[in-house]
């Protein structure tokens, strides 16, 4: 099992000041190594048709619309599933999470993994960041301790990868995006891409 998360957002609570309202987390499922081959493949090809470069990532923010809509309709023909928690950053009111981002990240990273319904076990996770390397080792002995025990493992290994080099963790970008679009219904596009792939939308969990 293939694990490709990524999030949209950011952990800032000055809500009046430019931070986002909303944290979403992404998990993008590949059950079938193969079947992520092929759509990592589909998204190289793409990227050749509408001629960016090998380098150019695609990330929601920085794709124009047609774009986007391009890229979920390529992806949405392959077999993954889709996991998210959205987070409602006005209902949190942790003081340790609102003030330290890295545990704002883990937290919420080890959350949607953890409460995956037992759809997620000895998975391979894949997701965007370097992190300096205490912080690194920090966050993957944190979330062993959380997720794994001796009757269920959730997380075989977790690596951080480079997105420019991943096209599927860059697939789990465009989707934390779509999903983070989809909260704000103040813009005229805010459902069309949620729209695209919600078959594949296993679960969506807004934090309570």
């Amino acid at each position: 099992m293939l694990v490709f998360i990524d999030d949209s957002g950011d952990p800032g609570f000055k809500l009046n000041k430019g931070s986002t309202t909303h944290f979403i987390i992404s998990m993008v499922i590949f059950d079938d190594e193969l079947e992520a081959e092929k759509t990592a493949v589909a998204i190289k090809e793409l990227k050749r048709k509408i001629g960016f470069r090998e380098q150019t990532e695609f990330r929601f923010f920085k794709t124009r619309k047609d774009f986007r809509i391009k890229f979920l309709k390529t992806i949405n023909k392959f077999d993954f599933r889709i996991r998210c928690l959205v987070v409602d950053k006005s209902i949190i009111y942790s003081n340790e999470l609102k003030k330290d981002k890295n545990s704002f990240y883990a937290y919420f990273i080890k959350e949607v993994l953890k409460n995956n319904n037992n759809s997620i076990l000895n998975a391979k996770i894949r997701m965007d960041g370097s992190g300096n390397r205490i912080f690194r080792r920090n966050f993957f002995t944190y979330l062993r301790k959380e997720l794994n025990s001796k009757n269920r493992k959730i997380m075989l290994n977790c690596k951080m990868v480079d997105s420019k080099n991943n096209v599927l963790v860059q697939l789990a970008d465009m989707v934390a995006g779509s999903i983070n679009r989809a909260q704000n219904k103040n813009k005229k596009d805010y459902n069309i891409y949620r729209n695209i792939i919600k078959k594949r939308i296993e679960d969506e969990w807004h934090f309570r």
